[in-house]
């Protein structure tokens, strides 16, 4: 396997932060190296995911609500590809 390219984080952390990791890092048996990365990379994620999550106003939500509660009628262009898919499915 081609070796994985790195890139190098470094970061000022105050005396006191140090030790909190340090101690963190000893008590699950890793080094501070892979416990800082494993919190970073899991903050990461996290912050990524709720990114990525759709946040709706109260009046957005209740559009949404409706829109699916009461769907508005096919357009004729909905309906010929409805008609076409169907063609499809039978035909094979």
């Amino acid at each position: 396997m081609p070796p994985v390219a790195t890139a190098r984080l470094e970061a000022r952390i105050s005396v006191d932060l140090h030790a909190t990791l340090k101690r963190a890092a000893e008590l699950q048996g890793r080094t501070m190296t892979d416990f800082v990365i494993t919190a970073v990379q899991e903050a990461a994620q996290k912050a990524i995911e709720q990114a990525d999550i759709i946040r709706l106003s109260l009046a957005d939500q209740a559009c949404f609500a409706q829109a699916l509660l009461s769907p508005p009628e096919p357009t004729p262009a909905l309906q010929r590809a409805f008609a076409r898919r169907q063609k499809l499915l039978q035909s094979q």
